[in-house]
């Protein structure tokens, strides 16, 4: 069960949530949008990878507050499901309740797209955002083994996770 604003400090309070907006991310947006992956990842997208998920089969929304970027998502449509590729915060604002409010966008993006599940894959090693996954109310499916570049020539397993909508 994932918790209420009431229930979690780290939410933003209700003036900063009016002062948001979420919006389609656009190829105007690639290079704040590359400044944060760089930035949160020691193994960070692509500006390719990008701008290859700006089509209809992906989902890219930029979260902004007062015209600052403060994260992303990127998912792709599938047969009643979302496939979440990447979400991130930027570091400066992580842990203040964003990613939760960018995956309740996603799921109701899902839900309005016919989504039954929503599914993603975690670094095994990213223990933070598996505990956010978990509070939200994502369950471990599967280990893929192998699946992130860890390093030179090292490999990471990566946590499959789903949710029920």
């Amino acid at each position: 069960m994932k918790p209420t604003p009431a229930q979690d400090s780290t939410q933003p309070s209700e003036a900063t949530r009016n002062r948001v907006t979420l919006a389609p991310m656009t190829q105007d947006d690639l290079d704040a949008v590359i400044a944060i992956e760089q930035t949160a990842y020691s193994h960070p997208w692509t500006r390719g990878n990008f701008r290859d998920s700006l089509n209809p089969l992906f989902e890219a929304q930029c979260l902004w507050l007062d015209g600052e970027l403060l994260g992303y998502f990127l998912a792709m449509h599938g047969v009643e499901e979302m496939h979440l590729l990447n979400i991130t915060v930027a570091p400066a604002h992580q842990g203040q309740g964003w990613g939760h409010m960018m995956l309740d966008a996603l799921s109701l993006v899902s839900r309005h797209a016919g989504a039954q599940w929503l599914w993603l894959e975690v670094r095994q090693t990213n223990l933070r955002a598996l505990q956010v996954y978990a509070l939200y109310g994502f369950k471990q499916v599967s280990i893929r083994k192998d699946y992130y570049p860890a390093g030179r020539l090292q490999r990471e397993h990566a946590v499959v996770m789903s949710l029920k909508l």
